[in-house]
């Protein structure tokens, strides 16, 4: 009914009555502002529908969006579980809807009788005839009986079951394409689709969330492949052998694992700072020494020496005052009798000329050291002679033989025509600053079930070279003997800035397979790590990876490797300390890492819980008298 103006005139007149007790500037402003408000006012549908609609017989458009739905018309007879997880997965916007209408056992056993009956009469003629038998007749039939039984037990349900996808796209072209890919999907698994036609309006209502299918395009299924089409399920990482490393968030499921039951037992871990990366790890380690495992490790922080003393392990401190020293010109220990002397002579001059690129190459255009054609030459012959001055030359025997150190390098380059240069360069680690560090014969013993390497106390520019150098004495003292190790590197990204360094560890994560290692590499600067060709190279060749909380800066890289959904992007981002994915070759879940309490004090990082142990430790030896 239309309101006239004289009557809204009545009606304000009447609001300014109601009012008069109020002073009549504030009443005018009350009136003011319903009035501004009545000439305002919308709905909220107003604030979220696009600007315009178009349908076409095959799709919408929608604002600035096109739309297409795509229902299916027919499923093979078998469906494996999760058969729709590649579609949930599919790296586009996607909406989908299922229906389920369940129909009355009584109803559809009745059907089922009068079309076995079809079947057996139908079989029986033919048989009559002389005519060949129908495998498919047969088939249809066995299936047709033993839905009966379980019809008839309770153990199955009957439905009709509707599956509509609708995609969007921003181009009519990319819609098209994006309509051929979930549709190879779905042809992929045996299962029939069409696109809609003329029912585009439909198809689009159908699947918002209203619950109003309008397509009513059904299938008749039964309780077992419905169960299967449910989209959201979690990989099962149970087996029978291996480590507890967490509870899967999605089931509760345990998650344990055997890392060396992989193709290659590497694992790579991805975490800010803080998110429990080394708790992890730590956790890892304990409970492989369990399972009698070794484990070796390179430590940057001194966060494994309260774990390396509570197991009784060797803790080896590398620092330029430490008593500990490693000699980069220690022969690898080979008992393979195919394996020269030559070759393990040749081995270990490329190993030590990767090291001195780092210790004393120029800088190049790419930030990278390296030496000259002239300079490479000239360290390999001085190399070469080095070892030959300690009479370790192809053929001699290896075990009886003293390993030159670096000084004897130096003298070999001073004295060779061109080498003052790299000599003189070459005198900081043998004479000057640093010739605490690697110019002494090696005193370090590694017989222990867990051997931590400490770099912490050495100075940042020395840090790569003696990781590279105990890295390097790793993999010597690992091809030594054949026992299940692993290997844990931390702040791995140290190693990638340099690229001998980083084409060593790519070398090495390749190659121990096969002398039973497996190698953990922490890092928590995921860019740099990535961003390095053996980095990727690095992540590739491993079998497990686990991504704890990542930086908003670092997780398009991330997802970008690990082919993350929008889901478990969010995940990354917004999960709390202790929580993640967890990749085990094709698998993935999301993890909860979970100690005892008995764990979580030999484990723990957090400074507060260090100092609150260790003050305890003091209140019980105070009270003991010790």
């Amino acid at each position: 009914m239309a309101i006239r103006p004289e009557d809204f005139s009545k009606k304000k007149e009447e609001e300014k009555k109601k009012r008069v007790s109020l002073p009549n500037q504030e009443a005018q402003e009350i009136i003011d502002i319903e009035e501004r408000y009545r000439q305002g006012r919308f709905k909220i549908q107003d604030l979220i529908a696009p600007s315009a609609l178009k349908v076409n017989p095959q799709h919408l458009q929608l604002g600035d969006k096109y739309l297409r739905t795509i229902f299916v018309v027919g499923f093979p007879r078998y469906v494996a579980v999760g058969w729709f997880m590649p579609v949930i997965n599919f790296n586009a916007y996607l909406d989908v809807a299922m229906f389920f209408y369940p129909v009355k056992s009584s109803i559809v056993l009745k059907q089922l009788q009068n079309r076995s009956g079809n079947l057996q009469a139908e079989m029986s003629t033919a048989q009559e005839k002389g005519l060949p038998r129908d495998p498919l007749k047969e088939t249809a039939l066995q299936d047709i009986e033993k839905l009966r039984d379980d019809l008839t037990t309770g153990v199955e349900k009957f439905f009709q079951f509707g599956l509509y996808i609708t995609i969007y796209a921003e181009k009519e072209k990319q819609l098209d394409t994006l309509s051929e890919k979930v549709e190879s999907l779905l042809a992929s698994k045996l299962i029939y689709s069409r696109r809609v036609f003329y029912q585009s309006e439909q198809g689009f209502n159908s699947t918002l969330p209203l619950c109003d299918d309008e397509l009513m395009i059904l299938n008749n299924i039964n309780s077992s492949p419905c169960a299967s089409s449910f989209p959201f399920i979690s990989a099962d990482l149970t087996s029978d052998n291996g480590v507890l490393y967490g509870v899967n968030r999605h089931n509760n499921s345990l998650i344990l694992f055997d890392r060396f039951s992989m193709p290659n037992a590497n694992f790579v871990v991805f975490a800010t700072s803080g998110a429990g990366k080394s708790y992890f790890c730590k956790l890892e380690v304990l409970r492989s020494m369990m399972m009698g495992t070794d484990v070796i490790i390179i430590d940057p922080e001194q966060e494994y020496k309260h774990l390396c003393d509570a197991v009784g392990g060797t803790y080896v401190n590398i620092s330029l005052s430490s008593k500990s020293k490693i000699n980069p010109f220690d022969l690898p220990r080979s008992e393979d009798p195919n394996i020269s002397a030559a070759d393990i002579i040749r081995n270990s001059v490329i190993t030590v000329k990767g090291l001195l690129r780092i210790m004393i190459g120029q800088t190049g255009k790419s930030g990278m050291k390296n030496f000259t054609a002239r300079e490479d030459s000239l360290m390999d012959r001085a190399l070469i002679e080095t070892y030959a001055k300690k009479d370790i030359v192809p053929g001699c025997d290896l075990t009886q033989v003293e390993t030159p150190i670096m000084s004897d390098l130096q003298e070999v380059l001073e004295g060779m025509e061109g080498g003052s240069d790299l000599s003189e360069r070459l005198k900081k680690y043998t004479e000057g600053t640093f010739s605490g560090f690697l110019n002494h014969p090696t005193n370090v013993e590694t017989k222990n079930q867990l051997v931590v390497f400490s770099v912490r106390d050495i100075e940042d520019e020395l840090r790569p070279m003696a990781i590279y150098t105990i890295v390097n004495y790793i993999w010597n003292t690992v091809r030594a003997e054949l026992k299940k190790r692993i290997l844990l590197i931390d702040e791995a990204w140290w190693l990638m800035q340099h690229e001998d360094s980083a084409k060593f560890i790519f070398s090495l994560v390749k190659r121990c397979r096969k002398y039973y290692l497996g190698v953990t590499t922490i890092t928590q600067d995921v860019n740099d790590f990535l961003e390095s060709s053996y980095g990727r190279a690095i992540v590739t060749n491993s079998a497990l990876q686990l991504l704890l909380k990542q930086s908003p800066a670092a997780i398009d890289g991330v997802a970008k490797t690990f082919m993350l959904t929008e889901g478990e992007r969010y995940l990354l981002l917004e999960c709390g300390v202790g929580d993640g994915i967890f990749f085990a070759g094709s698998k993935h879940a999301a993890i909860k890492i979970v100690a005892s309490y008995s764990e979580d004090q030999l484990i723990t990082s957090d400074p507060k819980q260090l100092l609150e142990i260790a003050e305890a430790k003091e209140e019980f030896a105070r009270q003991q008298g010790i």
